[in-house]
């Protein structure tokens, strides 16, 4: 991740690269000495540095980690605890997180599984000798390098003598998920085999893509770390009976370390196993994937031969389908040390008095060794809802539908939910796993637009817990207000609102800003999304229409002149302070479509004037070098017309009869065309875990297909209420965790397991 504007330049000497991550306590940079050493520094947060309580749990972790040495753990290289702002250098290790590699690709085969728990066992090992006790083995603490796994992060580690520790504050700390019973009931009872029932709740969660406890609130989750019996359905044996000895609530009875890498040599192979054949179901016929009988049947749907057993009264052979079955998974509800002092309170009640309260997230996606698809989040299930249902709570109807003006609604998920809006549609946050309406905004009724013409909100984007809203009243008198919104996620309650003159930008929301023109229109100030407060503002070229967008973590501005004659101007500006850092000339007619190694790619339009990509007609691609503006054109073998999405070093268009075609940006040959029944499809959604691409249209069908041979995976029916104008091309399909949900204009959203689209979404 970039550095931020405020971000220190050096810490200790160590010029900053870029960010690692955040955390409770700090944020860890990437750091580079003079000899070009690499480290990972992690500095306190500002508002902590002058906390006793901090400053010394931050010694502390120093302390701890200059003790442990060891091939699978990072050794501290340079500290200083007494400085304004304490930091500490750790070897810098390439890899991300165990929670990261996990949420990508699913479970771990078992190939990586043995070399993963061997690795923690010595980490352990190492750490245990030095007479220090981790207390925090979790997914997010471990690196996945290539020579093995590291454990990192001693911020609540301790001696194993010292007992005076700092959660007597009235701070517990920790991951409750991987928590041991003894650290929510006496603290003084934590020693090794703490650590050890945390190994084996991450092996867990790293074999099946779910913990032994979870569930959608840290409080329940504690509650059963500390009464129930680990949840052990989807792991195989023998590995099941080491894991059930690891998770025992009594301290005493769980086995040791030396006897635990014996088991787990044991049980685990060090060669892969071979994989199941994988196939699809056309018709009455298996086929390998990637094959096909002459041309894809677009009204085809693709099962698991488990859904075909079903339908011939189980007559079929066991599923080995690209589709098929596969264990949930659900994704830990992590508490950093920040919120602990709150967390700890709950805790105190909820472990006296049984379950309470939480808020769902969705699950980490996990896939089975059989499967093509993800799996879907925990608590899922298929849903179809409308953006006119009643809400929960905010203004709990909807606004009257316009026929003259169909709803154009547009969706995006964000976290656990998804939002939406659209003409006349007021903003509503939908639970993503039921489509339940949460909250609906009542935006129309503060800005005085309810009963005195149309309201329109156009959703900018999600940023920082903040849904973003560009909002134009369109009075009866002919007169038209527009004003920029930002809605808090949890509640719909309004964070900040700025009003628009004649607006000359597109494309508001850009990388970590969003952009918001004053009243002339010639200057554009960046702002926080989540507070409204500016960091900078920049002057734009005079008379010309605006689009920005972040590509490669630099931001660009890309201004077109109202006369077609000239050309259009790409600017490059410093995300510090919005100045110029370069001016590249484009063609007047192009579209920016994002990167393709390493050069911007745009689509050369016509007519001339800014595009959108759900609409272009072009027939070449124009490929800039951002350092240097050397230019090439790459021509396309025919001219095309349709929505567009560029990813993965390919270009996907769909055109309004449901042709899918992807094409090189680099070379201009065509990749593959398949025919497909959805028809005027927005831009289609790539989905790079499992190879697919999806696309959906305003009659709400929904089509999936592979993205390396073009082959129609399957279709369903159509979802919507009712049909939109077919130059309406917003439908989307969005990913959920191993889910997809899709929207249509006329506000019919509904969601569906790719696995088994089939299924009545209601």
């Amino acid at each position: 991740m970039p550095l931020h504007k405020d971000d220190p330049k050096s810490v200790g000497g160590y010029r900053l690269v870029d960010r690692l991550g955040s955390g409770g306590m700090g944020i860890v940079y990437r750091g580079r000495a003079r000899s070009g050493r690499e480290v990972a520094v992690k500095v306190v947060h500002a508002q902590y540095a002058e906390d006793t309580v901090f400053r010394s749990r931050f010694r502390q972790e120093i302390e701890a980690v200059r003790k442990v040495s060891g091939a699978f753990t990072a050794p501290v290289v340079d500290a200083d605890p007494e400085a304004s702002r304490p930091w500490m250098a750790t070897q810098y290790v390439p890899g991300r997180s165990l929670a990261d590699r996990i949420r990508a690709q699913g479970a771990l085969r078992p190939v990586e599984l043995r070399q993963l728990a061997l690795g923690l066992v010595e980490a352990l090992r190492d750490i245990h000798r030095a007479g220090v006790v981790h207390r925090d083995l979790k997914p997010a603490n471990v690196l996945m390098a290539e020579d093995g796994p590291r454990v990192i992060d001693f911020g609540i580690s301790r001696a194993v003598e010292n007992h005076n520790t700092l959660t007597e504050t009235g701070q517990m700390i920790g991951t409750p998920p991987f928590m041991s019973p003894e650290q929510f009931t006496d603290a003084r009872k934590v020693g090794p085999a703490s650590d050890v029932f945390s190994l084996g709740a991450l092996l867990v969660f790293s074999a099946t893509g779910h913990g032994p406890f979870d569930t959608d609130s840290p409080y329940l989750t504690a509650f059963r770390v500390v009464h129930d019996a680990p949840v052990l359905d989807d792991v195989p044996q023998p590995l099941r009976a080491i894991l059930e000895r690891c998770l025992t609530k009594e301290v005493a009875a769980r086995p040791e370390l030396d006897e635990l890498a014996q088991q787990f040599a044991d049980a685990l192979p060090e060669t892969p196993l071979v994989e199941p054949d994988v196939v699809s179901l056309r018709g009455d016929v298996l086929w390998p994937l990637g094959e096909t009988s002459g041309g894809a049947d677009p009204q085809v749907v693709t099962r698991s031969t488990k859904d075909l057993r079903r339908a011939r009264g189980g007559r079929a052979g066991r599923s080995v389908g690209a589709h098929g079955t596969r264990g949930g998974a659900r994704r830990p509800v992590l508490t950093t040390a920040a919120g602990a002092g709150v967390l700890a309170l709950g805790l105190l009640w909820y472990l006296t008095f049984g379950p309470g309260f939480g808020d769902p997230q969705p699950a980490a996606p996990a896939r089975s060794a059989d499967s093509r698809w993800a799996a879907v989040p925990g608590g899922w299930q298929p849903w179809r809802t409308t953006l006119f249902e009643t809400a929960r709570s905010g203004e709990v109807n909807p606004l009257a539908k316009d026929s003259e003006h169909p709803g154009d609604a547009t969706c995006q998920t964000y976290e656990n939910a998804v939002y939406c809006a659209g003409n006349n549609i007021l903003p509503v946050r939908l639970d993503g796993r039921t489509g339940t309406t949460v909250w609906r905004s009542a935006l129309a009724t503060s800005a005085g637009g309810a009963g005195t013409g149309r309201d329109n909100f156009e959703l900018l984007g999600m940023r920082d817990d903040a849904m973003l809203l560009q909002h134009d009243v369109y009075a009866d008198d002919g007169t038209t207000k527009a004003r920029i919104v930002a809605l808090d996620t949890r509640t719909g309650e309004q964070l900040w609102a700025r009003d628009l003159g004649r607006q000359p930008v597109g494309r508001l929301v850009s990388g970590d800003f969003i952009l918001t023109p004053d009243i002339s229109g010639r200057l554009v100030t960046a702002r926080s999304p989540r507070t409204g407060a500016d960091h900078w503002t920049t002057q734009l070229p005079a008379d010309d229409y605006c689009q920005f967008a972040t590509e490669d973590s630099r931001l660009y501005a890309h201004c077109f002149p109202d006369q077609e004659s000239k050309d259009a101007v790409l600017l490059e500006l410093d995300k510090a302070d919005g100045s110029v850092l370069r001016r590249l000339a484009t063609p007047n007619g192009s579209g920016l479509l994002g990167t393709v190694d390493g050069l911007l790619a745009f689509a050369v339009t016509s007519p001339p004037g800014p595009v959108r990509p759900e609409a272009l007609t072009f027939g070449e691609i124009l490929l800039l070098d951002p350092d240097t503006g050397a230019t090439t054109t790459t021509k396309l073998p025919q001219t095309y017309d349709g929505s567009v999405r560029l990813a993965d070093d390919t270009l996907w268009i769909t055109g309004v009869t449901g042709q899918v075609t992807a094409v090189s940006p680099l070379t201009g040959r065509q990749l593959w065309q398949t025919r497909t029944g959805v028809d005027a499809s927005g831009p289609p959604t790539y989905d790079p875990a499992t190879h697919t691409l999806y696309l959906t249209g305003t009659s709400g069908r929904v089509a999936a297909l592979d993205t390396r041979k073009g082959t129609l995976l399957w279709e369903t029916g159509a979802h919507a209420d009712r049909l939109s104008r077919a130059e309406t091309r917003k439908s989307t399909v969005l990913l959920y965790g191993g889910a997809v949900v899709a929207n249509t204009p006329d506000g019919t959203v509904f969601s569906l397991d790719p696995a088994h689209p089939g299924q009545n979404p209601g």
